[in-house]
């Protein structure tokens, strides 16, 4: 059991530290691509990745089930990556950081109300505050003023909600006994059907001189198939060894890993005030997956849900 969790943290770490890594490809692709065809390329490649891993068909035993699958697919894939997408185009990256750090908060609140089996805590609080306030250091870096940029600012936490949602939608479907990577590549195959609309409206241009380009592929490849067939995996693992909460608590740690890579890529100058945020933003997070002592441990409570499936 231990030896399991164990595996679980280094699930999340793994997830987290190349989803930490992603803008650097994402801001090169955007030189080229727009914010949908990024999006599309991106699922499209890692639903072709999944296949060729496990090319098993697989084989739903309640419409609920296939239902939860798509909604997982709508949130996960195409609400999450969209409204974070647009939402860049509206607020500055940093405002987006610190808004993008509150899903742990949202995570654990969807936890405690809907699946029942996440303890309450103030710890988790407490560590909540602490990570914040580094993830604000970090993001204010270099900067003056934090200005607020009302229509980004708010789609940037509608995304948050979002992905929330799916971190929930993604422990109850752990639940149904079905496979991994058959569930994961479910879920972007309704990704990609939830993406016809944005096809449709946007259009997304198939010439080959960008796809072929040696850069503009190789950071395709690298968000599709590690971003998000293999670390949609990783962090479905998390999920269900963990729990929503303590996978979410991780996420703190997107805009440390995002400073170190801007220190070696771009070769930005560590200061004062980002060391001191990182500093914070690790002692909160530790702080947060941190169990409370000298309470009696509460005994989590079932879903009541799809019996005979299980």
């Amino acid at each position: 059991m231990k030896n399991k969790q164990l595996l679980g943290h280094l699930a999340a770490m793994f997830t987290i530290f190349l989803w930490g890594s992603t803008f650097i490809s994402t801001k090169i692709l955007l030189t080229a691509f727009s914010p949908t065809e990024i999006l599309f390329f991106r699922f499209f490649i890692g639903y072709l990745a999944l296949m060729i891993i496990y090319p098993v068909t697989m084989k739903v035993r309640s419409k609920k089930h296939e239902g939860m699958f798509a909604l997982a697919g709508l949130c996960g894939v195409v609400l999450y990556y969209f409204l974070e997408n647009v939402a860049l185009t509206y607020t500055f990256a940093s405002n987006a950081g610190v808004i993008s750090s509150v899903v742990p908060f949202f995570s654990f609140l969807l936890a405690y109300f809907l699946l029942k089996d996440e303890p309450l805590h103030s710890r988790f609080f407490i560590g909540f505050c602490i990570a914040m306030t580094g993830i604000v250091l970090i993001s204010m870096n270099g900067m003056t003023t934090f200005q607020l940029n009302p229509l980004g600012d708010a789609l940037a936490l509608t995304a948050t909600i979002v992905w929330a949602f799916y971190s929930i939608l993604s422990k109850m479907i752990n639940q149904y006994g079905y496979h991994i990577i058959q569930v994961t590549r479910r879920v972007f195959f309704y990704g990609l059907l939830w993406m016809i609309p944005l096809i449709w409206h946007f259009k997304i241009r198939l010439d080959w001189e960008r796809l072929t380009n040696p850069s503009f592929a190789f950071h395709l490849l690298f968000l599709g198939v590690f971003a998000s067939a293999i670390c949609f995996l990783t962090w479905s693992f998390s999920v269900k060894t963990l729990g929503v909460v303590k996978s979410s608590v991780y996420i703190y740690g997107v805009p440390i890993i995002t400073m170190v890579i801007s220190m070696i890529v771009l070769h930005e100058r560590l200061t004062f005030m980002s060391a001191l945020g990182t500093a914070l933003t690790l002692g909160g997070l530790l702080l947060s997956d941190k169990k409370s002592t000298g309470r009696k441990k509460q005994k989590p409570r079932v879903l009541m849900q799809d019996k005979k499936a299980l």
